[in-house]
């Protein structure tokens, strides 16, 4: 925080009206803001030599390898060089218009692999002139084009009203997960999901197809899990750690890439999308329909309900089993902020037995729920461990087999 603070500084004698520091932003943090426009800096005649010098050379080094399997090291570790000073150079820096500035502000955090995130030109709609013409095709990416994880009406943003509920000591047995926490499973699956569907086109236009089909043809009632029309689907309850997971960082920089190709006129637009090769389109095709997944479990007020709610999520084991989606390799893990805080004990026993074997079960056996919780995400961290609402038919196997694992020496010190 020092160091962000440090930075904040330098930022706020550039001009800007303020500057916000924090590790993190929780998610829809500029939900509230009008983001006004840079212009890219442009590059100088030395970075121009530089940048064809660059070009040059990768298309040298490509063109005398073609035939090979494989480049050597060397030259491996070359172009890995190259392309990394080409980024650097084609990253423009953004200048603004000293009258945005004046009015505007900046938020300094890290981003979700360690690095300095700056986000530049936020304007607080108090600070905005009298009667602005927004463009509402203007957002910031992700974020804003998306309710993805919503802020929900707590302070924080984080989907959460507090610190997980620790169910109380006496509550023992295997009584079934709170609707509160499936909903906050089924959120990160949702997410994980969509990221998995965006970046397979071939089963991302079969589920379209399927489900228009069934629409025009059929006329089949019943829900299905694909919202085609595409109405986004929100997913305001969720747990702290999935705004920096790993299925939320590659969607927020899918949707970064295409927003930056995308023409702004609407009729350009459709120029662009008619000449746009077919690879692209259906990468494009599954990523807007990807918004539209929704394996939420909600709670059901009625037979209607419940049965659409049934319907909804078999579609969505269906739709995972297809694209062979493993929440452990996305990078779920079991915590007492997300699953352990808000289950019995004997639900916690029940997952330590079945990552780690009855041993390591039995040596947390005694222990009070808040020292069983943290002893038992210690031991199971790395295990690969899901719990059932999160676990996919053809790749159970890494859950029901992971009681096979030996001990780690870090769960074994988790006692």
């Amino acid at each position: 925080m020092e160091k962000l603070g440090a930075v904040g500084e330098a930022i706020r004698n550039e001009g800007w009206k303020w500057v916000e520091t924090a590790l993190s932003f929780p998610w829809g943090h500029t939900r509230d803001f009008v983001e006004i426009e840079g212009t890219p800096v442009a590059l100088s005649e030395e970075e121009i030599v530089r940048l064809t010098a660059l070009h040059s050379e990768q298309e040298t080094i490509e063109a005398e390898y073609a035939q090979a399997d494989e480049f050597p090291e060397e030259i491996d570790s070359r172009l890995g060089e190259i392309e990394q000073a080409i980024e650097a150079l084609e990253e423009r820096p953004v200048s603004f218009d000293p009258a945005d500035v004046v009015r505007a502000g900046v938020f300094v955090s890290l981003d979700t692999d360690g690095t300095l995130l700056v986000e530049r030109g936020f304007v607080r709609p108090e600070d905005m002139p009298v009667e602005p013409e927004v463009d509402p095709d203007e957002s910031n990416g992700y974020d804003d084009a998306i309710d993805h994880c919503g802020d929900g009406d707590d302070a924080e943003g984080d989907g959460r009203e507090g610190a997980p509920d620790i169910e109380p000591e006496e509550e023992d047995g295997l009584k079934p997960l709170s609707d509160r926490l499936l909903t906050e499973l089924t959120a990160w699956r949702t997410l994980a999901l969509r990221d998995a569907f965006a970046g397979n086109p071939h089963i991302a236009l079969t589920e379209f197809l399927h489900t228009q089909v069934r629409d025009i043809y059929w006329q089949t009632p019943g829900a299905d899990c694909l919202e085609a029309y595409v109405r986004e689907i929100p997913l305001q309850v969720h747990s702290p750690d999935m705004p920096g997971s790993i299925p939320a960082h590659a969607l927020r920089q899918r949707n970064e890439g295409w927003k930056h190709d995308l023409p702004e006129d609407e009729d350009a637009l459709w120029q662009w999308l008619d000449r746009l090769d077919d690879t692209s389109r259906m990468a494009l095709l599954a990523h807007c329909l990807s918004f539209g997944v929704n394996a939420l479990h909600e709670s059901s007020h009625g037979p209607s309900l419940a049965r659409s709610v049934r319907e909804r999520l078999a579609c969505a084991d269906r739709l995972a089993t297809a694209l062979r989606l493993d929440l452990a390799e996305a990078g779920w893990q079991p915590t007492v902020e997300n699953y352990l805080g808000s289950v019995t004990k004997a639900r916690i026993l029940e997952a330590v037995r079945e990552a780690r074997g009855n041993e390591a079960a039995d040596r947390i056996a005694h222990m009070k729920k808040g020292d069983m919780a943290q002893a038992a995400e210690r031991l199971l961290e790395g295990s690969g461990w899901l719990p059932e609402a999160l676990r996919t038919r053809n790749v159970a196997e890494r859950s029901e087999g992971v009681a096979h694992m030996p001990d780690s020496p870090d769960a074994v010190a988790a006692e």
